[in-house]
């Protein structure tokens, strides 16, 4: 690397660390510039959507297309895989939201229909452990499973408009995702145009040189993204069916719910499996506290045997980021983006190490190495 160009690129890197230091420090110490862009970005909130619901099918369709190779119309193939890509999600989540939905309510009916046998099992065995009564006296937080019916039932009543106003709010988010499937499709379609488009301003803005080191820089980001996103859903899938068999095996109720609970909060990176561990818990809980017991304690060495064994083996070295940086980058992306912000915590921190290693350390360690040999 020549004297001009490391100048060059230790100045573009120091520019992009000041900038992203100003942004943070917008963003951590004036709050309302905060709420003015989550509002400005709101009126683009569908086409994000769009955007992240494309991104995660873009594998789907890509494999299809290497399946469909065989057809030798390319736009007819392409379009084939489009529609059996969204086809096959929205039937999976069809199917997901049929099956789970009577289990819920059936749990939810079998737990006020039974709480009072609940409370008294419970109550046993907190004096089997050596608690008092008086000490914990279940009974006078809710007497009877007719309490908890009329206490619901008072409770709509008194909240009927705020039910209303939040049924409607479902309603219009039910509506934005569909827009947002829709726009989804479109984006998926028009990708060969989007990266032809794309590929042509960055070629007109930058020398080739430049250029192709952005685009080695993307083609990294995208690679992490979509290795994070497939090997994700993977390993959540490998969880949920082996929770699914063990609990059928073992003769547990709502198999399904809990394994799909189970499954979905594997996808939460570092406190997930303790999360559904402990909703799953509670959910068996309601039928059996023995089997709740055994769920608890097969979960957590299912939980270590995917850490030290499933995922090393699917994600390999690709995310070799320290378990710290991890931690920081969820409590970081939950605390300013949500859900959204804690799923993709892993693959951003892996994006900021790679920059840091690749891009800043390299350019300190060459400037170090010149002015110790005087050039």
């Amino acid at each position: 690397m020549d004297k001009r160009k490391s100048k060059r690129l230790w100045r573009l890197e120091v520019g992009v660390l000041c900038t992203a230091i100003i942004v943070f420090i917008l963003l951590w110490r004036f709050p309302e510039f905060w709420s003015g862009l989550k509002t400005f970005l709101g009126y683009f909130e569908t086409v994000i959507f769009g955007c992240i619901i494309a991104y995660i099918v873009n594998p789907l369709t890509e494999f299809l297309e290497k399946l469909f190779r065989g057809i030798k119309n390319n736009k007819f193939r392409s379009i084939l895989a489009i529609f059996f890509s969204f086809v096959g999600v929205i039937i999976l989540l069809g199917f997901a939201l049929v099956t789970l939905v009577p289990q819920l309510v059936s749990s939810v009916e079998s737990l006020i229909k039974n709480f009072d046998g609940y409370v008294s099992t419970l109550t046993a065995m907190l004096v089997n452990l050596g608690v008092s009564k008086n000490t914990f006296d279940l009974s006078s937080v809710v007497e009877s499973s007719e309490d908890i019916l009329k206490s619901v039932s008072d409770y709509v009543s008194e909240n009927s408009s705020t039910i209303l106003a939040e049924t409607t709010n479902i309603g219009k988010g039910v509506l934005q995702w569909i827009i947002a499937i829709i726009v989804a499709v479109y984006f998926v379609a028009e990708k060969p145009k989007l990266k032809a488009g794309l590929k042509r301003f960055l070629k007109a803005l930058l020398d080739d040189a430049k250029y192709q080191n952005v685009s080695d820089f993307l083609r990294k980001c995208n690679n992490i993204f979509k290795r994070y996103i497939i090997f994700s859903l993977i390993d959540a899938l490998i969880v949920g069916v082996v929770n699914f068999i063990f609990m059928t095996i073992m003769g547990m109720e709502n198999t399904v719910l809990v394994s799909f609970v189970v499954a979905v909060t594997n996808l939460i990176p570092t406190f997930g499996p303790f999360v559904g561990a402990a909703i799953g818990g509670f959910i068996v809980l309601m039928t059996s506290p023995k089997s709740a017991l055994i769920f608890v304690i097969f979960t957590l060495i299912l939980q270590l045997i995917d850490g030290y064994v499933i995922k090393p083996k699917l994600f390999g070295d690709t995310f070799g980021v320290s378990g710290l940086w991890i931690i920081v980058g969820v409590i970081i992306g939950g605390s300013m983006f949500g859900v959204v912000g804690i799923l993709l915590a892993i693959p951003v921190v892996a994006v900021i190490d790679y920059i840091y290693r690749t891009y800043i350390i390299t350019a300190l360690e060459d400037r170090r190495k010149k002015h110790d040999t005087g050039c």
